[in-house]
């Protein structure tokens, strides 16, 4: 099989576009594929480091703004268009698969002038731009939640596989979570919480720990937070001049980056986190509570749909961005570990929307499209 994946910008568009090039791999080994983005995104890293091919092309999403820069951005995304047109032509691809992007426009406009079948992967709950503008290029919509098929004009279109990620339910024993939790540096004789933002951390969020660390208090449960790279000596720099040392706080862990998610996802009992479309669909496997913090957007509320997925099941709290800071945060975790059999309750529930086996569901739907 020969194919060609879009995706570009987040992790959140990119590794679930390597996931479903590995089980392609997995399935054919002698299969073709490239991926195609733009030359500033994380793709840049994520994809050849999977071991794939990326072409880049012009890619910023057309603006109806009036000024200099949104009238070159717009020229520069119709050329990427073109781009986009030479490198499927020259590729031949079997099938044009897109996860996400403003790089989606120009792969699946060219798959379709060409005739060649398209699909695009869609993770929210409310569909992007690309997906809606798209549909009708589109031979196949796969999507990642249920409440998304009201969104998509012809369900007929609309296959719910769920979002690949690399996050697996591993239902760790009580020795297992405490190895875990002793090789973080905490204790298992407090509920721990999990705070992160993203692979880049959230500003936000990480304003609101900080204000919650600098009251030195003696706290009834635990906290591991991811910081992100780029923001952690900022956090370190700001807690010593209170006299904090960030590598040495009661009860709280504190690191740039999570790298054995899963593993950690699994031991932990309480989520604090923004609400992107991959963090609803591993907190639903793992079958943990949440309280998300959804990013605030001018153009559509995507994480608040995500958020609500869960919160209307009663599997999560949601706290407004600006409503956040640090006393709202701890208020809210209090008032979730005070009842144990409540946390266990609102676990499952989140597990209720969880979807298995999501690479195969998305490979088989590729093979119904490809014969």
């Amino acid at each position: 099989m020969r194919v060609i994946i879009a995706a570009a910008g987040t992790g959140g568009h990119i590794n679930p576009g390597i996931a479903i090039a590995n089980k392609i791999k997995e399935k054919e080994p002698d299969s073709k594929i490239i991926f195609i983005g733009t030359k500033r995104g994380i793709e840049n890293d994520l994809v050849p480091r999977a071991g794939y091919e990326l072409k880049t092309v012009d890619a910023y999403g057309l603006s109806k703004k009036i000024s200099v820069s949104t009238i070159k951005n717009n020229f520069k995304t119709l050329m990427g268009f073109k781009q986009a047109k030479k490198i499927v032509k020259e590729f031949k691809p079997d099938i044009v698969i897109g996860t996400g992007g403003y790089i989606c426009g120009g792969a699946i406009t060219a798959a379709h002038k060409l005739s060649i079948p398209a699909v695009i992967h869609e993770s929210n709950a409310y569909p992007g731009k690309a997906t809606k503008m798209l549909e009708n290029k589109l031979t196949k919509v796969l999507v990642g939640f249920e409440e998304t098929k009201k969104y998509i004009k012809t369900p007929s279109k609309v296959v719910v596989t769920g979002t690949p990620t690399k996050v697996k339910e591993e239902n760790l024993n009580v020795m297992e979570k405490n190895r875990v939790i002793e090789k973080i540096g905490l204790r298992a004789n407090k509920p721990i919480v999990l705070v992160f933002g993203g692979s880049q951390g959230a500003k936000k969020i990480n304003e609101a720990l900080i204000s919650l660390i600098k009251k030195k208090e003696d706290r009834e449960y635990q906290i591991i937070w991811a910081t992100g790279p780029k923001q952690f000596d900022i956090i370190k720099e700001d807690l010593e001049k209170e006299n904090i040392n960030i590598n040495n706080i009661k009860g709280i862990k504190v690191i740039p980056y999570i790298y054995d998610m899963s593993e950690i996802m699994n031991t932990v009992d309480i989520l604090v986190a923004r609400s992107g479309a991959m963090t609803i669909t591993e907190v639903a496997i793992v079958g943990k509570p949440a309280i998300f913090i959804p990013l605030p957007s001018n153009s559509a509320n995507r994480q608040i749909d995500n958020a609500n997925i869960l919160a209307k099941l009663g599997a999560a709290k949601i706290i407004l961005n600006d409503e956040l800071n640090g006393s709202v945060l701890e208020e809210n975790i209090l008032d979730m570990i005070k009842d144990k059999n409540e946390l266990i309750k609102m676990g499952k529930r989140a597990k209720t929307i969880a979807k298995y086996n999501v690479e195969e569901r998305i490979y088989e739907e590729i093979k119904k499209i490809v014969k």
